[in-house]
């Protein structure tokens, strides 16, 4: 991540337009935002727009914008998002999604950095910056004529690819740290155990899962500290204090025959004296459970 951060240091004062690749929940938004807020276009708008949530039709107007009577139900004129990202940038996430009509459209835009609103022939310039993203294996697409060469070429001026958060769980702490404070919480609020857990998890829906979880663990926790009993199910397994114990040997020793009864006699305790449930929490047969009862009770 420090190569990727020195990579925006350096391209954000320049117009050059920005192709950040990367899994989904990677932080290509917040990428995106940093080259804005370092360049020369800062105190312009970024405008950001998601080209797989719209269709075809719908993403046209909403790019270019449209005339009153443009189509069913353009009541009124409406500016698009280039024209309102004039004099700051414009966010084209999953620009893979695009469908190839557009893909042609938006190649003219970039070209002659002027856009013609629909149902208009009007040429309006746009001064914008472009940063494009994209999930997307843009080169098999293009094999299989689904996204445009030459406009490959137009956006990949200075392609950024941001690594998975499982291939720099380093960042983990820190990322944690900045949700917390984001939700107005202090850094001690994560136990070190559970903060292990954070660390030892694979994490395939990347940053954007992390606070996710972070947010709903600090709503689950309400002012208590958070601790592994507050990780959803998928952290089963790996979390410290979730599956395992962590326990102090005294220095005169101890008898393990009084560890197993009060083992068995919390499991009975949490199962409200249901043997088969307390088995379960053991991870043991009931079968297991009795005989290991009758065997500590014997004198």
């Amino acid at each position: 991540m420090v190569k990727v951060y020195q990579m925006v240091e350096k391209v954000a004062p320049r117009d050059a337009t920005v192709l950040i690749r990367g899994e989904s929940g990677t932080g290509k938004e917040l990428i995106a935002q940093a080259i804005h807020q370092q360049s020369l276009r800062a105190n312009g708008s970024f405008i950001a727009v998601n080209c797989a949530a719209l269709p075809e039709t719908l993403l046209e107007s909403e790019l270019f914008g449209h005339e009153k009577g443009a189509f069913t139900g353009a009541e009124k004129q409406k500016r698009g998002r280039f024209e309102l990202a004039i004099g700051g940038s414009i966010f084209l996430d999953e620009i893979g999604d695009m469908s190839p009509a557009t893909q042609v459209k938006l190649l003219r835009v970039l070209q002659s950095k002027e856009i013609t609103r629909l149902g208009s022939e009007e040429m309006i310039p746009v001064d914008v910056r472009t940063i494009a993203a994209t999930n997307r294996n843009l080169e098999e697409l293009m094999k299989n004529n689904a996204f445009r060469e030459d406009l490959y070429y137009r956006l990949n001026v200075f392609p950024i690819t941001l690594p998975p958060l499982r291939d720099r769980k380093e960042d983990i702490p820190d990322l944690v740290l900045h949700f917390l404070k984001k939700n107005h919480q202090s850094g001690d609020k994560i136990d070190p155990h559970t903060m292990r857990a954070l660390m030892n998890y694979h994490w395939p829906g990347n940053i954007r899962e992390l606070e996710n979880i972070i947010e709903r663990m600090i709503i689950l926790s309400g002012d208590d500290q958070i601790t592994v009993e507050f990780l959803p199910l998928q952290f089963q397994g790996i979390a410290p204090g979730a599956g395992s114990l962590s326990l102090e040997i005294p220095e005169g020793g101890l008898s393990i025959d009084n560890v197993e009864k009060e083992l068995i006699y919390k499991a009975l305790k949490k199962a409200g004296g249901n043997k088969s449930n307390a088995a379960k929490l053991l991870g043991i047969t009931r079968r297991k459970l009795y005989s290991m009862m009758e065997r500590l009770n014997r004198p």
